[in-house]
């Protein structure tokens, strides 16, 4: 008998265990001020039902197992019906954030080549006009609206088909579940495959990682995570923001939230703990029923985790997982651990500790390249204490980018009868097994003296009083790069940018990895990523500050 497995069959479960218990409170619209609006609350019995009918009416319109569909819906019920509804179908949704640039987005789309598109009639628009997935497309659903835009209306295939119990396809654990796009923080956005046994290992392991059991109140500020929330019998608070701009969400209306719904677990970008824990200092809030905040897509700075502790319940809990799109989680450490331990030398030079890999996972560390590695017989492994390139094996480690063979040879190696991915990251083990973020592979500055790494010199100038974040590039061919240093600035900083680029180039003289900087400049807004708002764009710092120097030589 073939082993089955689809995350659909979480929902459907928990909904049979606890029917009249919520899954999802979403905002029935967007609001100005501080003011919540009216938020719907869903049922498991509910959710289960409606994408149960509407899985019937994707069916009707065309929509099978293994077809790909592209799924573009403003975050709310619809969004999370239609996903579970395309799983129950076996159907393969390809999910890409809706604010990347408009050519990468319609790279994204060609490469992906879905053959079903659904969408809002703004998504649908843009289709026509941006020739998105042009030569694949043949099936269109329109959600919302009065127009079909060349296909059905996603009510009338409602309408056509009668409201009945699913039951889920019996999709194998290898078979294609999803494309989930990287945030594109590096260059273009790649198609992780996701298949079915990589959404019930990630549902283990975030449950081993956090210690989670049912009955949490969620709010998942990324709506994708809310999707592992039935399988967790948890309920997803969605707030009320633009999820593609965290760093500029209300944090009046997160409190409001928070208090009104008794949410006690927070998932957010850094760029949103930033926010959230700047409004709690400011305005002398407290958060006591929050008990477990995890925060992901970039390395939080020490300043923000010491800024939101005091303002939670001293039991509380924030974590920091580390992984990406293609493995998540990888590994994990709790604050206070951070904040006792590691942050001192993290302030000193010596990268940011991302806790200890999870037991599920093979991690190594291997020599720097940026060749191709076909075999693991062809991999120099690093020992404790050398920095090189973080690798990791494992049961949520996906196998390949859709439409990327290149990219495939760049980030995956054999070992045997699995597959190595390389994080294209770069750190080390500590004595005590810790491992330690250095920073991207392809952003480490090649200069003459040897290369330097981001996350190692970093901290060292966030540390300076006045200094929201810094990045270090480098201007100039590889190997003979000049170490350029940005600083931008707090708005509370005023007129202290003599005093805070003395103070820098003096820490920057203090250790000896840092000493060749000799450029400092000051940058009015770092570029980030559209996902987290917290991955810092050096490829175009770098190109900004080549720009600065000429002007001034």
């Amino acid at each position: 008998m073939t082993e089955t497995a689809n995350i659909a069959s979480a929902l459907t479960a928990m909904a049979k265990l606890r029917p009249d218990a919520i899954a999802l409170r979403v905002p029935q619209r967007a609001s100005r001020g501080s003011e919540l609006p009216p938020y719907l609350d869903i049922s498991y019995a509910e959710l289960d039902a409606a994408s149960d009918h509407s899985a019937a009416a994707l069916a009707h319109a065309g929509i099978a197992r293994g077809i790909k569909t592209a799924l573009m819906v403003r975050p709310g019920r619809e969004l999370f019906v239609l996903m579970f509804a395309l799983f129950k179908l076996g159907a393969v949704p390809v999910l890409i954030d809706p604010g990347i640039d408009r050519r990468a987005l319609r790279q994204c789309l060609d490469e992906a080549a879905p053959e079903a598109f659904v969408g809002i009639a703004l998504a649908q628009v843009a289709r026509l006009v941006l020739r998105w997935a042009r030569a694949s497309v043949r099936i269109v659903v329109t959600v919302g609206g009065p127009f079909g835009w060349g296909g059905k209306r996603l009510q009338t295939l409602r309408d056509a088909v009668p409201a009945r119990p699913l039951t889920a396809a019996a999709t194998r654990p290898d078979e294609l579940a999803a494309i989930l796009f990287t945030s594109g923080s590096t260059g273009v956005p790649k198609g992780v495959e996701y298949l079915h046994r990589h959404f019930l290992a990630q549902v283990e392991l975030l449950r081993e990682a956090f210690a989670l059991q049912p009955g949490h109140v969620n709010m998942p500020t990324f709506p994708p995570f809310a999707l592992f929330d039935p399988a967790l019998g948890s309920t997803s608070v969605i707030p009320d923001m633009d999820p593609t701009r965290p760093a500029r969400a209300d944090p009046r209306k997160l409190v409001a939230a928070i208090e009104r719904f008794g949410v006690d677990m927070l998932f957010g970008s850094p760029a949103l703990l930033d926010t959230l824990s700047r409004h709690c200092e400011r305005h002398g809030v407290r958060l006591p029923g929050l008990r477990r905040v995890i925060s992901a897509g970039a390395p939080v700075a020490p300043a923000i985790l010491a800024r939101l502790r005091p303002w939670l319940d001293p039991a509380a809990e924030i974590y920091t997982p580390y992984g990406a799109t293609e493995c998540l989680p990888l590994a994990v450490i709790e604050s206070a651990e951070l904040l006792n331990d590691t942050r001192a030398q993290t302030e000193r030079g010596a990268g940011t500790c991302v806790g200890r890999p999870l037991a599920a996972n093979t991690v190594r560390i291997v020599a720097i390249t940026d060749e191709a590695i076909a075999d693991w017989s062809g991999v120099r492994e690093l020992s404790a204490g050398e920095i090189g390139e973080i690798t990791v094996a494992g049961p949520t480690t996906t196998q390949a980018y859709h439409a990327r063979p290149a990219a495939n040879a760049l980030a995956k190696v054999r070992d045997g009868g699995r597959l190595v991915h390389r994080m294209g990251d770069l750190g080390y083990f500590d004595a005590h097994g810790r491992l330690w973020f250095c920073g991207r592979k392809s952003q480490r500055v090649r200069a003459a003296g040897g290369d330097l790494y981001t996350e190692q010199a970093e901290p060292i100038f966030n540390a300076i009083a006045g200094v929201r974040r810094s990045a270090l590039v480098g201007v100039g061919a590889a190997g003979e790069q000049i170490p350029v240093l940005l600083l931008e600035l707090e708005r509370e900083a005023g007129d202290s940018a003599e005093r805070i680029e003395a103070e820098a180039r003096n820490r920057a003289q203090a250790f000896a990895h840092t000493r060749c900087i000799a450029q400092v400049l000051f940058h009015p807004q770092f570029p980030v990523d559209i996902r987290h708002n917290a991955k810092i764009g050096r490829e175009k710092l770098a190109v900004w500050a080549a720009t600065r120097i000429r002007q001034t030589q």
